[in-house]
């Protein structure tokens, strides 16, 4: 049996190649770092592989700063944005596609449209209006500012689900006494789990980034969320980059994990919304 190269196959295998090297590439060398001493990290010829592993930069990230209240932050206002999305994008998108509103579909898109609106342009009158009620510097203007920026795409998002899911259902549900509540919560909320996951997950990692907003609405360190409190830990600590990168690897693992659980319907739920 002789083997024989699989010519035509090369180049698609070298631009995957190329691409899992640029895409992985930096996480790699971010990873390895956080378990190397300063002499390491800063030495003129790079080690691939840590020469001394350490956890010293791990134990100085949650014993000398304020990573671990950063971390808490960040989980409250993800955790409530997710929840939050879900509500609202849900019972939006079933309202839209479900019910048969008139001009539903014009409404629809206008949603849409206000998803593109760039989110810097409402930085001021959003920051005025959230100074007039008293909200600044609290993690609940955080959770509004990003659900608001989250359930217009995920509303459209779940559109694709709820036309995967016949009609003839909500008709042989009425025929059998369900009212509408009974009906969105019985029948057609258990049937659009994979879109719940994907419109939850989107939520909790588009929180978990958020920079922008952060930024400019919080100002007390003890509320301040992990993208701001690793920018406070590096103008600190100036060019500790083992500490960085250490806060780095715990930053990216907890928007790493819904993927691991829910990924397959995160990609499935894109491709749905995308051409249904």
């Amino acid at each position: 049996m002789t083997f024989r190269l699989p010519w035509a196959r090369l180049p698609r295998l070298a631009t995957w190649a190329v691409l899992t090297a640029i895409v992985l590439g930096p996480l790699y060398w971010i990873t390895i770092s956080a378990f190397k001493d300063r002499e390491e990290i800063l030495r003129t010829t790079p080690t691939l592989v840590p020469t001394h592993p350490t956890l010293e930069n791990f134990r100085q990230l949650f014993t000398a700063t304020d990573y671990p209240s950063y971390l808490a932050n960040s989980f409250v206002v993800a955790l409530c944005t997710a929840f939050f999305t879900v509500l609202v994008s849900f019972a939006a998108a079933y309202g839209l596609y479900r019910l048969r509103v008139p001009g539903g579909d014009k409404l629809a898109g206008v949603i849409l449209v206000a998803y593109m609106i760039p989110g810097t342009l409402l930085l001021v009158p959003l920051y005025q209006a959230f100074a007039a009620v008293e909200l600044i510097d609290t993690r609940n203007a955080l959770v509004i500012v990003n659900v608001a920026f989250t359930a217009p795409f995920c509303t459209w998002l779940l559109r694709g689900f709820f036309l995967a899911i016949p009609r003839d259902i909500d008709e042989a549900a009425a025929v059998d006494g369900a009212g509408p509540i009974r009906m969105m919560l019985r029948i057609v909320l258990p049937l659009l789990a994979p879109g719940i996951s994907t419109v939850a997950v989107y939520a909790f990692v588009f929180s978990w980034t958020e920079f922008v907003f952060a930024s400019q609405l919080v100002v007390s360190d003890q509320l301040k969320t992990l993208p701001i409190g690793l920018s406070a830990i590096m103008g600190q600590y100036t060019v500790n980059w083992g500490l960085l990168m250490a806060g780095t690897v715990c930053t990216v693992i907890p928007a790493i994990v819904p993927f691991l659980f829910a990924g397959r319907y995160f990609v499935g739920g894109l491709t749905a919304g995308a051409v249904k």
